[in-house]
């Protein structure tokens, strides 16, 4: 059963958008009050599914009209859509074309406290917040006390309650990645009772662990929930990425990578295995693969808006490229990356080049509004593996985005392994299964690893998952002059930036309305 492909309908009949104006003193607004919605068990489930279905969808009435997030164009406002322009644009893997505002300051590093984008991602993730904390307010066993619910109805929402608390970690994980020091409440804060404190990066790093560790034992075991709904499995990556990043997180205060390598493994031991066909990950059916760990889910049909992976075909489409080969029938000429990107595919036979497209493609670019400047990539299609359309091929697609997937941990694992000093041999061994996938072979296999060639893998592997932001930072290249790529700072080859800009800022309308908060410094 694909969870929230079949029901991201429903949760619109309980649950009516609200425009983020004042973060987390968001409320959802009901047909019905939260009383009655809560009162009967089978409402339950269609409130998780407005939880999942945030992940995916950009309001209520798709593509557009009921939008979540007001004050930009609703296309631009859903979560993967603005979560991969925060974590692609500002690196090597991705440069926009596209001039509509907060684009061209992503490209190049000049965003500020008033981005569109910016501030999209921060009051999207705000909203998945404030509806996680009344989901969870109304299914704490306190809560449940008060009710006549069976044993085993209780014992549902109790699962439900955990997968709640997963999907309000994640959010919590991307604010914490992206933005910092951040306004928190839980479900004990009641919305519009007072604005909230900040809460400092390692505190709530440290929180985050503690709700991954409370609810872990309460989520299915892995590779056993229903697809596209968090399980054990989804909870080790997410707290794997967590652990990984622990030195960048804590500002150098705790290191992790035993803890991050334990998570790995476990989702290893889990059965989990590589898809054999790496570009099959990416298709209209990639539900198929068995590499898939946690993702965010569309359909042509019942997710419609222009985020997500529809965005992320129709924007890499253009120049000589044929739109029948993508599944769909329009490309909108924005993303492709940089040939210092590019230049890391040297090992011969590398399948995961073959979607890198240069017919008619400039490798240099110039004048970023030019699409045939840049390398184009042709790695998201609606096609499925037996070579039919998606669904709904004109303009909506089927793709499911992988948020955790198995290559990465495979990566992750050997990375914390060559930063630690140990289990060395088993961290390559896992390395090298990557590398076996891309070449059909074992010629390029190595027998010792770098923390340069870690990373030129992981750009291989995950290019334009919304990985690169997040792993430049960790390696100390992001916005150093050890690494530059074009218009990087906004120099046609590239230039250093100052260190702040590993954050991004906290929007100043925020700011404004909440006295509670503190700006990142460097804004």
């Amino acid at each position: 059963m694909k969870f929230a492909k079949t029901l991201a309908l429903a949760a619109g009949v309980a649950l009516l958008a609200v425009s983020c104006a004042d973060d987390l003193n968001l409320k959802p607004k009901y047909g019905l009050t939260a009383e009655q919605v809560y009162a009967k068990p089978e409402n339950y489930i269609n409130v998780l599914a407005k939880l999942y279905a945030g992940l995916s969808i950009s309001g209520n009435n798709g593509p557009a009209g009921m939008p979540d997030i007001g004050g930009i164009d609703e296309g631009f406002s859903q979560y993967v859509r603005v979560l991969w322009n925060l974590q692609q644009l500002p690196t090597d893997e991705s440069i926009c074309g596209w001039a509509d505002p907060g684009i061209p300051e992503l490209n190049t590093m000049d965003w500020n406290d008033n981005s569109p984008f910016v501030s999209a991602m921060y009051y999207r993730i705000y909203y998945q917040i404030s509806l996680a904390n009344e989901f969870i307010r109304y299914s704490n066993d306190d809560y449940l006390a008060t009710k006549s619910f069976t044993d085993a109805e209780k014992a549902d929402i109790r699962r439900m309650n955990a997968e709640a608390r997963y999907l309000r970690a994640l959010s919590y994980y991307h604010a914490l990645d992206l933005f910092g020091n951040v306004p928190f409440a839980d479900e004990s804060v009641r919305p519009g009772s007072e604005p909230p404190m900040q809460i400092s990066r390692t505190d709530l790093f440290n929180w985050i662990l503690g709700e991954l560790n409370a609810i872990e034992a309460t989520l299915p075991a892995a590779r056993t929930a229903d697809y596209g709904r968090a399980d054990q499995g989804a909870l080790w990556a997410l707290r794997a990425k967590l652990n990984l990043n622990a030195s960048v997180f804590t500002d150098g205060a705790q290191t992790k990578w035993a803890e991050a390598m334990a998570d790995c493994q476990s989702i290893i031991n889990a059965g989990y295995s590589l898809e054999p066909t790496y570009g099959y990950n990416f298709m209209a059916d990639n539900h198929l693969s068995p590499e898939m760990i946690f993702v965010a889910t569309f359909d042509g049909n019942r997710t419609r808006n222009y985020g997500g992976t529809t965005f992320l075909v129709h924007s890499h489409l253009g120049g000589s490229m044929n739109q029948a080969d993508f599944g769909t029938t329009s490309g909108w000429q924005g993303n492709r990356g940089t040939f210092n990107w590019a230049n890391k595919f040297t090992l011969p036979g590398d399948r995961r080049a073959q979607y890198l497209y240069l017919d008619g493609q400039e490798d240099t670019i110039t004048d970023v509004g030019t699409f045939t400047q840049g390398i184009g990539i042709t790695k998201w299609k609606n096609i499925n593996r037996d070579s039919t359309a998606g669904v709904e091929p004109a303009t909506f697609v089927d793709i499911d985005f992988p948020i955790f997937r198995l290559a990465d941990i495979y990566l992750m694992y050997a990375e914390a392994a060559v930063r630690s000093g140990s289990n060395v041999a088993t961290g390559v061994d896992y390395f090298n299964l990557v590398r076996e996938r891309a070449l059909g072979n074992n010629s390029q296999n190595v027998t010792s690893l770098t923390l340069d060639e870690i990373l030129d893998e992981r750009a291989r592997e995950l290019y334009t998952e919304g990985h690169r932001r997040q792993d430049l930072i960790r390696f100390g290249k992001f916005t150093s002059a050890s690494y530059l790529w074009q218009f990087k700072g906004g120099e046609q080859f590239g230039t250093s930036m100052p260190d702040h800009y590993t954050l991004y800022p906290l929007p100043a309308a925020d700011l404004n309305a909440n006295p509670n908060l503190d700006q990142n410094p460097g804004y």
